[in-house]
């Protein structure tokens, strides 16, 4: 009868096999959590920056035919505005104001200057700016660009006609400036203009015609909160007032 005897070194080797298949095991057991982990993780993500995007963009809404040409009718419209630009930049400043000038000379109740309106037409005032005593006053410290428009229509004629003196007398527009850390006015902006320099046509004045001038100043300033701007202008009696003829601005950058 033969006998199988074990030597050492073989139990050994029995032993380091089994080992070797439970090291396996446990190996392959951690590689599927961790493909699993990184699946859900990446699965987590896309569901966020979906989430993100609905949020961002709002949910998408139908629009009926009547209500699309509805809608790009009132966008042409509003582009082909005469202040769509002054708006589009307004609307990113931090403070803007935009007013309309007025002048009547038959109201005796009327100073003897144009008045700016608010509240009126294009006029508007935001982040923190006044009108108050018919002037500008400033919300914050800072850099701000400032413009005014004068529009004229002078009537002119030779000789010892109504409108004779006129050619003698040039328009002006400026814009002042009062200010604490100053102590007093001082001119911020100015022009002059000739009114009058050929002869116009006959009878211009008594048909309502005349020779038209505009003024216009713009430029960027360094300000401090509660400065006051206000303007002056001449000849006020052949100012245009319509409305986006004369105005008075500042905005914030």
């Amino acid at each position: 009868m033969v006998e199988y005897t074990s030597a050492p070194g073989d139990v050994e080797m029995g032993l380091e096999e089994k080992m070797v298949v439970l090291v396996e095991k446990k190996s392959s057991t951690e590689w599927i959590w961790k493909m699993f982990g990184a699946l859900l993780l990446v699965a987590l993500c896309f569901g966020g920056v979906l989430l993100f995007a609905w949020h961002w963009n709002g949910p998408e809404t139908t629009t009926q035919p009547g209500q699309a040409e509805a809608l790009i009718e009132e966008d042409s419209a509003e582009k082909t505005d005469l202040h769509y630009t002054l708006r589009r930049i307004s609307s990113n400043a931090k403070a803007a104001i935009h007013l309309e000038g007025s002048y009547d000379e038959e109201d005796e109740s009327s100073k003897d200057e144009l008045e700016w309106k608010n509240g009126q037409g294009q006029a508007f005032a935001q982040g923190g700016f006044q009108l108050v005593d018919n002037q500008i006053v400033i919300p914050q410290t800072g850099l701000y660009f400032v413009y005014s428009q004068a529009s004229f229509r002078a009537s002119c004629s030779d000789g010892n006609g109504e409108g004779a003196g006129k050619r003698l007398t040039p328009l002006s527009h400026r814009i002042w400036r009062y200010s604490d850390s100053i102590g007093s006015k001082a001119s911020l902006m100015s022009a002059v203009r000739s009114a009058c320099q050929t002869p116009a046509p006959e009878d211009s004045h008594r048909d309502g015609q005349g020779w038209y001038n505009t003024i216009y100043l713009g430029a960027v300033f360094q300000l401090n909160k509660g400065d006051k701007l206000w303007t002056e202008t001449n000849q006020l009696s052949e100012l245009e007032t319509d409305e986006g003829k004369t105005f008075f601005g500042v905005f914030a950058l």
